[in-house]
């Protein structure tokens, strides 16, 4: 499991069956920034991702990747390898809040 922002959308007109309506969204893993220690910071790499729980773009949101990302009743049956499984709503560490949803724009 891992955090990542949501960058935006993916529109796929053709695909196989048990893909129809579902919602992807290009999502950027994140990790806390070695040297601050108080910021969350984009590795550079992106990752298409089901959308279980209806975030949008700008949020902060919980990823499980491989054979996790299959093991909900929703995704189940599908071919996918990366799900979005929860929206963050704070994240601490170090003694420090490092991400609040309250406070982020």
């Amino acid at each position: 499991m891992f955090l990542a922002r949501v960058t935006g959308s993916v529109v796929s007109t053709h695909k196989v069956e048990s893909m129809v309506g579902q919602k992807l969204l290009t999502v950027d893993p994140l990790r806390i920034d070695a040297t601050l220690q108080a910021t969350l910071k984009p590795l550079g790499r992106t990752f298409i991702a089901v959308d279980l729980v209806g975030a949008g773009e700008g949020q902060i949101v919980m990823i499980v990747q491989g054979s996790s990302a299959r093991m909900t009743d929703e995704t189940a049956k599908l071919p996918i390898d990366a799900a979005i499984i929860g929206l963050v709503n704070e994240v601490s560490a170090h003694g420090k809040e490092i991400y609040s949803s309250s406070t982020s724009a």
